[in-house]
């Protein structure tokens, strides 16, 4: 083994890499420059400040007017087991919508937490029906209910606002996982009744991963104030995080200075977009996308109008390795696309076409790159991918009502 101290290590130099799957995405210029600037201490007034600018403008992208709004110091994994450790006590029940892989990480981390957790499942890539779900909770009258609404598995989109009406008829909390929705999709906590939604920077914001965005109803922090237990997390203790950065400022942690830059920056960039346009831009993408893959040979996994404007899951046609075809495009093109995993694994590919990463030039490539990435495998394609996108790139459709 090489020891260390006699090693010289230059300075980094990482590959430049398309970041075309389902996250982390490329990151926007002005969010790097502003991780460039200077830090000040995590008690500091100014960056009290930036807290406050980054609780405004998550308003907007929720959709909500939550006082409790805010960013958590971890990746959104770390906003999924604050929402769920907070509402959730030993024995009560919680209720999850199965249908992909962080459903299931939602119901494990509530097993954790001491719930009873009963289940509704259907097959990875289908959504619930506003009936399924609601005869699941009126059944089970749960004290909890979780559901992914984008997820990112599967590429397929739940709407909630079935489920919310039905939590809230049995007293039940909702907690909805808006990692790879938030600021491409719309999410509308309050018009939909959410109580506890999360997310994560590395998505649709375009930013490094590492902070947890996440909003509270008054219900839930009343909820979570009158907890008679002991909370077993203290960093994700969000009565302690409650204290930090409302009126008290009392010390918690020390949180990551630059990351709060960049989201701010991120979502300045996304006030200057606005969310409608942003909205509108991840809609056509993913519409020309979808032409595109179809004219390779690559339908969807996932039913139309269920589909994530995010994150994409075509089916691979026979005779096309997924592994072979994701060395092809990081080697020649320096993009990177991921592959399923669980019951999916081999069959489809994951393409998040997100933020800064969802561009035309971006998409165009990645189309190329393909088709390409085919020819070499021996597989012909029944159609021209780029012609059909730019197509609907010319006559863009109108986004619809989610």
């Amino acid at each position: 083994m090489t020891n260390p101290a006699k090693r010289t290590f230059g300075p980094l130099a990482p590959p430049q890499r398309l970041l075309m799957g389902p996250g982390p995405t490329s990151v926007e210029p002005r969010v790097y420059e502003a991780m460039s600037t200077p830090i000040v201490s995590h008690v500091d007034a100014y960056f009290f400040e930036v807290a406050e600018d980054i609780r405004e403008l998550l308003q907007v992208a929720f959709g909500t007017e939550n006082a409790f709004t805010m960013a958590v110091s971890g990746t959104g994994s770390a906003g999924m087991e604050a929402a769920v450790a907070n509402v959730t006590e030993p024995g009560m029940k919680f209720a999850i919508l199965a249908n992909g892989y962080f459903s299931d990480r939602m119901a494990e981390m509530a097993t954790r937490q001491g719930a009873e957790v009963v289940r509704l499942e259907i097959p990875w890539g289908a959504v619930f029906s506003d009936r399924q779900a609601r005869e699941f909770i009126l059944r089970e009258k749960p004290h909890v209910v979780g559901y992914v609404q984008a997820e990112t598995s599967t590429g397929a989109f739940q709407r909630g606002r079935a489920i919310c009406e039905a939590a809230r008829e049995v007293d039940a909390l909702t907690i909805a996982d808006c990692v790879t929705s938030l600021a491409g999709m719309p999410v509308r906590v309050d018009e939909e009744g959410v109580d506890v939604a999360y997310s994560g920077t590395q998505k649709a914001l375009s930013c490094p991963p590492g902070l947890a965005p996440l909003t509270l109803s008054a219900r839930a922090l009343e909820r979570i104030r009158a907890r008679k237990s002991v909370l077993p997390t203290w960093y994700l203790d969000l009565r302690l995080l409650d204290s930090y950065y409302g009126e008290s400022k009392r010390y918690h942690h020390t949180a990551p200075i630059s990351l709060f830059y960049a989201l701010r920056e991120a979502l300045r960039i996304v006030a200057e977009e606005g969310l409608e346009n942003r909205w509108r831009r991840h809609y056509v993408n993913h519409i020309a996308f979808v032409a595109a893959a179809k004219a390779l040979g690559m339908p969807m996994h996932v039913a139309a109008e269920d589909q994530l404007w995010t994150l994409h899951t075509p089916v691979l046609p026979a005779g096309v390795s997924e592994t072979e075809l994701r060395k092809f495009l990081l080697a020649r093109h320096g993009i990177e696309v991921l592959g399923g995993f669980g019951p999916l694994q081999g069959k489809i590919l994951r393409i998040g076409l997100m933020g800064a990463s969802s561009t035309v030039a971006n998409i165009e490539t990645l189309i190329a790159g393909l088709a390409e990435g085919f020819a070499e495998q021996g597989v012909s394609i029944p159609g021209d991918p780029l012609a059909v996108a730019r197509d609907v790139w010319a006559n863009p459709p109108a986004m619809p009502a989610l």
